[in-house]
């Protein structure tokens, strides 16, 4: 072999070995804006301790979401998510008896598979702080517990379409609980735990 094709391969096997860095190095970071549908576990238990369980219900919804990611290496990230405030109905048998508001941020440590091809499947999981507010429920006479942190686990994929803008498909479930009360005493404990199923577009710098 001719002492030009040895350098030239290479010098392409230095290339294509250094492209992850080289990425990882250029677009360390990676924005996104999506679309979730958030469904409820509803499970609760019997309320005043007596009867059936799982009677509170919250209802679904679809709501807008942004995210932010930061690449320590090609595999690693770590990721941001964040909505705004957001309104939910509350059920007891099916039956509004009011509303709260909660806002759940996320933050997750993602581990990336196949990093440079062009779908890109991660896994994640990390920790959910939600505030709750603006509680009516039982015309006053019910509230609901202001905080709540929990567990949060994540997969999904991205879909390359060029150096900078993909498609994402992301699936998480997050535990948020809350204690319900009636005139301040505790009338049932709620595990909401929704699922977030996610439609979305990202950028990456």
């Amino acid at each position: 072999m001719k002492r030009s094709t040895v350098v030239l391969a290479a010098s392409l096997f230095a290339a294509v070995t250094a492209a992850p860095a080289a990425l990882a190095q250029d677009s360390s970071w990676l924005v996104r804006v999506r679309a979730s549908h958030l469904s409820p576990a509803d499970k609760s238990d019997p309320v005043g301790g007596v009867g059936p369980a799982n009677r509170v219900s919250v209802e679904s919804r679809t709501i807008p979401e942004f995210d932010i990611s930061y690449f320590f290496s090609p595999n690693l990230a770590a990721e941001l998510v964040l909505t705004v405030p957001q309104k939910h109905e509350v059920m007891l048998d099916g039956a509004a008896i009011g509303s709260f508001r909660h806002l759940p941020p996320t933050l997750l440590a993602q581990y990336r598979f196949d990093p440079v091809g062009q779908f890109t499947p991660y896994l994640g999981a990390g920790v959910n702080y939600t505030r709750i507010s603006s509680v009516h429920l039982l015309n006053g006479a019910g509230g609901l517990e202001h905080h709540s942190a929990g567990l949060a686990l994540q997969a999904g994929v991205d879909f390359t379409l060029d150096k900078h803008w993909s498609l994402n498909l992301d699936v998480k479930r997050i535990n948020i609980r809350s204690d319900v009360t009636v005139s301040g005493a505790v009338a049932s404990a709620v595990k909401i735990d929704p699922t977030l199923v996610s439609l979305g577009v990202g950028y990456r710098f």
